[in-house]
């Protein structure tokens, strides 16, 4: 009975000792938040306020890491496969739910490989073009694309992007052929439009809109389903020839599946209580974005809702991974 009782404990002693570290949040060791895309922009604007309002209400230092690569798939991976233990966290975005559709090679899976925190803000996607550029809307721009297949260009942050989706769909949906121009990040492609190296791009308006107004780029549409409450005078892809056009982007929070309970539960509790403060509302719209606010089962229902949704689009697209 002694060398039965004898050998549950050290069991049991093995068991404890078996616990991964991760477990244990530490208040002195640093979080890093992964921004998949490349610094600047409303992306890396969000991540960078989380960062300093989690630094305050944490204590500890909170820092943003841009692990950029292809369209974003590889600051998502980078997050996939840290530590469960909270000391990693992604700032995901609408990308993250397109890469199984538009990549061969995808090793995590969106839905199963991350616990979503809370969506905190959502953008819209609008189509910017060079003064010059004849077409002033899309309805205009689909006419001059079918009288010249495959001599229109467009820049966006990187194939699997949303901006990349919305290129692709407007082809499908319009029956059109534009070529995609691939930039590491939103700004260089925004860089090149204003130099006039490419005739449009792809881009959140937090950047552009400024440039819009100084006479300097023009909006030609904007992807949302109904006209945007702060850009009214834009009209939509859907009312100009593309029916049931509809993209926007959101941005949000999460960690890898395996993170203890207690940590997402802590996450959770301070990402809810910033994402309500006054001026952080204030800064998101000021980069461009509209604050949003879901939490972690309403996120994680969007996540994978939208994973399913585009996936269909773009098999129904004929659109193949590459």
């Amino acid at each position: 009975m002694m060398r039965f009782t004898l050998g549950l404990c050290v069991a049991g002693l093995i068991g404890v000792l078996a616990q991964p570290a991760q477990a244990q949040w530490s208040p002195q060791r640093q979080i890093t938040i992964v921004v998949p895309i490349g610094a600047g922009g409303g992306v890396d604007a969000t991540g960078r306020l989380l960062a300093e309002k989690l630094t305050e209400r944490l204590k500890q230092p909170v820092v943003v890491e841009n692990r950029t690569g292809a369209g974003g798939l590889t600051g998502t991976d980078t997050v996939a496969k840290a530590a469960p233990d909270g000391h990693t966290i992604l700032l995901m975005e609408t990308s993250s739910v397109l890469h199984k559709w538009l990549h061969k090679d995808v090793p995590f899976d969106v839905v199963s490989d991350f616990t979503p925190i809370a969506r905190v803000a959502v953008s819209p996607l609008v189509l910017f073009a060079q003064p010059s550029f004849g077409p002033s809307n899309v309805r205009e721009l689909i006419a001059l694309a079918k009288s010249e297949p495959g001599k229109l260009s467009t820049g966006t942050p990187g194939v699997g992007t949303p901006h990349h989706l919305a290129l692709m769909m407007l082809n499908a949906m319009a029956k059109i052929d534009i070529l995609n121009v691939p930039y590491r990040a939103a700004a260089a492609s925004l860089n090149d439009l204003l130099a006039g190296q490419i005739p449009m791009i792809w881009a959140a308006p937090t950047a552009a809109m400024p440039h819009v107004a100084a006479g300097k780029l023009k909006a030609l549409g904007v992807a949302s389903g109904q006209r945007e409450a702060s850009l009214p005078d834009i009209p939509t892809v859907a009312e100009n020839g593309v029916p049931g056009f509809d993209l926007t982007i959101w941005f949000g929070v999460a960690v890898p599946s395996k993170t203890p309970p207690d940590v997402v539960a802590r996450l959770s509790k301070e990402i809810a209580e910033i994402a309500a403060q006054p001026d952080v509302k204030e800064r998101i719209q000021k980069f461009g974005l509209t604050p949003s606010y879901a939490d972690s089962d309403a996120f994680r229902a969007q996540v994978r809702d939208d994973h399913l949704r585009f996936g269909k689009i773009i098999r129904e697209a004929g659109i193949k991974p590459n």
